[in-house]
């Protein structure tokens, strides 16, 4: 016995769930603003799919604080994907902390998870209609 066979969560799909206290506002800004459509809808729920992986809206009474990512996109091209959602109305979030800030919205980041065969990381983020921190990010390599 391997040590997925005694784990079944190792061997699970993640998916995240995102609370929405409107979801009508939220359907509108990951349309207009992400260019996303849900697959699927359920009352009080909106499923979305991107590469694979699901994220789920869920109307919620309670707000995310939107102080750290709760979600990101890995991209290849990071300066594109922040050049097209400006254009489309999404404001970035400007960083400047000791160790962390951003340019134009982008932030280069030392250090990557080895399996990801990277030297770095360049990171953008921005606050979707419900407060939720997102995130794109690009390897360095």
């Amino acid at each position: 016995m391997n040590a997925d066979d005694e784990n079944p969560l190792a061997r699970a799909r993640v998916a995240t769930r995102l609370p929405a206290q409107n979801l009508d506002r939220a359907r509108r800004f990951y349309s207009q603003k992400l260019g996303l459509e849900p697959i699927d809808e359920r009352p009080g729920g909106l499923l979305y799919r991107c590469a694979g992986a699901d994220f789920a809206l869920f109307q919620s009474a309670g707000a995310s604080p939107g102080t750290f990512t709760q979600m990101g996109w890995e991209v290849d091209d990071i300066e594109n994907v922040v050049s097209q959602l400006k254009r489309r109305g999404v404001v970035f979030e400007e960083v400047d902390l000791p160790g962390l800030r951003t340019r134009d919205g982008i932030a280069e980041i030392d250090g990557n998870y080895p399996s990801k065969g990277a030297m770095g990381e360049r990171g953008a983020w921005f606050r979707d209609s419900e407060g939720n921190m997102l995130g794109v990010g690009q390897p360095v390599v």
